[in-house]
C-alpha cells in the first residue's frame, strides 16, 4: 500500500445532467451541450508551453446524444481508458469517437512530458460497464503483455513520477540516467533492457516504441512506454515500493562482489536526478 492521497473526482452537475466535466490536476472545467472544448496549448485548457504539443489538439463536442473527443492534431496521438481500466482506445490523428463511460481517462504524450486528464459524463445509466473476472491490482486488462521481474521494475523506474501524482496533471518522464541510478543499475544494463521491453511491446502493437536512441527519439520512447504502462495498469502506485527494495538489494550484490557484503544504507536518489549520460 501507498500513503498516496488521491484527489476525489468532481460529478456531473444533477441541474445539467448533460454536461461534460474535465479534470486535470485538479482545476476543474464544466463545458455545456452547445459548447466545444479543446485541449491544447492556447485551448480552453490551456495545459502548458509545452512546443510539443499542438495548440489545437483534442476537441470535444456534443453530438446526437452523446460528447464525442476528435484528434485535430497532425502527429499526437492520444489514449483512452475506461476508469476501471479493462477498455483502451488509442486515437490518431484525424480520427473521433464517443465517450461512452461514465469516466474516461485521457492520457497522451508530448515530448518527456507525460499528461493524465479526466473526463466525466453522466453516461453510467446508458451503457454498463463489462462483467468477468478482474484480479487485484488490474492484471487482467485487456491487451496486458506479461513482463519479467527486471522488466516491470524497468517500466516502474520510469514511471515511478506519474505514479506519485495524486490524480490527474502533467509528468516529466526520467532520463535513463536517472532511472537507472533509482534502481541501482548501471547504465548499460539499463538500456538493454529497455530495448528488450520496447521490442517486446512493439511486436504485439503498441506504438511509438521504435526507431533506436538516436536523436529525440529516446525521450520520446520512454514516454510512450510509460502512457501504455500506466493506461494498461501494467503499474500502479501500489508497486512503487518495489523500487527501493530493487536499490537495496542491487548496492547490497555490488558490496558482495567488493568483498564488502552489506546493504546500503546511503538515501535512494529520488527520480529526476542528474541528467548525465541520458539516452536523449
Amino acid at each position: 500500500m501507498t500513503d498516496l492521497t488521491w484527489t476525489e473526482l468532481p460529478e456531473v452537475d444533477p441541474d445539467r445532467p448533460d454536461e461534460l466535466v474535465v479534470d486535470f490536476s485538479g482545476e476543474v472545467y464544466r463545458a455545456g451541450t452547445d459548447e466545444t472544448f479543446v485541449i491544447g496549448r492556447g485551448g480552453d485548457l490551456d495545459i502548458d508551453d509545452n512546443p510539443y504539443l499542438h495548440r489545437r489538439f483534442l476537441v470535444l463536442r456534443h453530438d446526437s446524444g452523446l460528447w464525442w473527443i476528435a484528434n485535430e492534431g497532425s502527429h499526437l496521438s492520444a489514449t483512452l481508458t475506461d476508469g476501471d481500466g479493462l477498455v483502451q482506445s488509442r486515437l490518431a490523428p484525424g480520427a473521433s469517437m464517443p465517450l461512452v463511460f461514465s469516466r474516461v481517462i485521457l492520457t497522451f504524450s508530448a515530448g518527456p512530458t507525460t499528461y493524465e486528464i479526466d473526463l466525466i459524463t453522466a453516461e453510467a445509466g446508458r451503457f454498463t460497464g463489462i462483467e468477468g473476472v478482474q484480479e487485484s491490482r488490474g492484471q487482467t486488462t485487456i491487451g496486458a503483455t506479461p513482463m519479467t521481474r527486471s522488466q516491470r521494475l524497468l517500466i516502474l523506474a520510469l514511471a515511478e513520477p506519474v505514479l506519485k501524482r495524486a490524480g490527474t496533471g502533467a509528468a516529466e518522464i526520467p532520463s535513463s540516467a536517472s532511472a537507472a541510478a533509482r534502481l541501482g543499475w548501471s547504465l548499460t544494463k539499463f538500456n538493454r533492457k529497455l530495448d528488450n521491453v520496447c521490442e517486446k511491446l512493439d511486436r504485439v502493437g503498441v506504438r511509438g516504441l521504435r526507431g533506436g536512441r538516436a536523436g529525440g527519439v529516446a525521450s520520446n520512447r520512454r514516454a510512450a512506454l510509460v502512457e501504455h504502462a500506466v493506461s494498461t495498469l501494467m503499474v500502479t502506485a501500489e508497486d512503487l515500493p518495489l523500487l527501493d527494495e530493487e536499490y537495496q538489494v542491487s548496492r547490497a550484490a555490488e558490496g558482495s562482489a567488493s568483498g564488502e557484503a552489506r546493504i546500503d544504507t546511503a538515501p535512494v536518489p529520488p527520480p529526476g536526478g542528474s541528467r548525465a549520460g541520458e539516452d536523449a
